[in-house]
Formats: C-alpha cells, sequence, structure tokens
C-alpha cells in the first residue's frame, strides 16, 4: 500500500516537473521568436535608410551633417545583428539615437518643399512610418512575453525548477525617447 502511495507520488512530482519545464521551454521560445520579429523590423528599417538619403541628397545637398549621422549610424547597425550577444540597453540606445537622427530628417525636409512634395520621399516616408509602428507592436510583444518569463522565474514554485535547469531573466526592450 505504501509502495503504490510513494510511486502515485513519486509519479505526480515527475508529471508536475515535465509540465513546469515544459511551460518555461515554450516561454523562452516565445521570448526567443519576439526578439527575431523585432530584429527583423530593425533590419527593414535600416535597409530603408540608405533610400531615404539618396533621396534626400538629390535635393539637399547642403546638409550632409544630418545625412552623414544617418549613414554612419546606418554603417554601425550592421554590428549590431548578432543575436547571441545582443545588448538590449546598446541597441534600444543606438535605436534611440537613429530615431532622433531620422527625425532631422523629417525637419530638413520642411526646408526643402521639393524634397517634402516628391513621390520617392513620401512612399519611403510612409514605409518608415509602417515599420516604425510594426516595431512598437514586435516591441510590445516581446516585452510581454518577457514580463511572463520573468513572473514566472519568480513564482514559487516554478522558481524552483528554473533555478534547477538555469532558465535566467530576460531583459525588457525599450527605445525610449525621454531617457
Amino acid at each position: 500500500m505504501y509502495s503504490i502511495l510513494l510511486s502515485l507520488i513519486i509519479s505526480g512530482l515527475f508529471i508536475w516537473l515535465v509540465i513546469i519545464y515544459n511551460r518555461f521551454v515554450s516561454l523562452k521560445n516565445q521570448v526567443d521568436a519576439a526578439w527575431s520579429d523585432i530584429s527583423v523590423q530593425l533590419k527593414r528599417r535600416h535597409d530603408l535608410i540608405p533610400k531615404l538619403v539618396e533621396v534626400v541628397k538629390q535635393y539637399a545637398s547642403y546638409e550632409q551633417a544630418v545625412l552623414s549621422r544617418v549613414t554612419a549610424l546606418r554603417a554601425e547597425s550592421q554590428k549590431m545583428d548578432d543575436l547571441k550577444n545582443i545588448d538590449l540597453d546598446k541597441t534600444g540606445q543606438f535605436e534611440k539615437n537613429l530615431t532622433e537622427q531620422l527625425s532631422q530628417i523629417k525637419i530638413l525636409a520642411e526646408d526643402y518643399p521639393d524634397l517634402k512634395a516628391s513621390q520617392h520621399f513620401i512612399e519611403l516616408q510612409k514605409e518608415l512610418s509602417i515599420i516604425e509602428e510594426t516595431l512598437q507592436h514586435a516591441r510590445r510583444f516581446y516585452n510581454g512575453a518577457v514580463r511572463m518569463l520573468n513572473t514566472r522565474i519568480d513564482t514559487f514554485p516554478d522558481l524552483a525548477i528554473a533555478s534547477l535547469f538555469n532558465f535566467q531573466y530576460r531583459q525588457y526592450f525599450q527605445m525610449n525617447m525621454n531617457k
């Protein structure tokens, strides 16, 4: 009788362990997939920059400082594509700086009516706006997945399993313009 009860308890604990472990794996994979979505949007954004710079150059040849900064930031983005060693604080700060420089291009367009009216410039601006909106949605989804994983890591009794199998906290991704 005791051996049956003991084997039921051990089986129950093993099943519980497997269920909790699988939840952690699922959440970890969700966070990784969400970061991949952000990465795709950042790449789309970075790939659009040379086109935007080229259009602006055609109209605003005297505004090289802004264009040079945007081009330099875009070149730096090529170095940040390693998803294995990503530093979210550094990436967030970088993207904040890039956003500020892209807004300078929008301001620059105000000084050049021909540029502002250019169909190609308008299309690029629309595409950039769509990418920015999609990026915000991807960032919110990623941060939500991180919140769920981090909460589960902190919650008893799951924290014992997280510790046992070395599940790590993930960092939120912020592109806060107010920093």
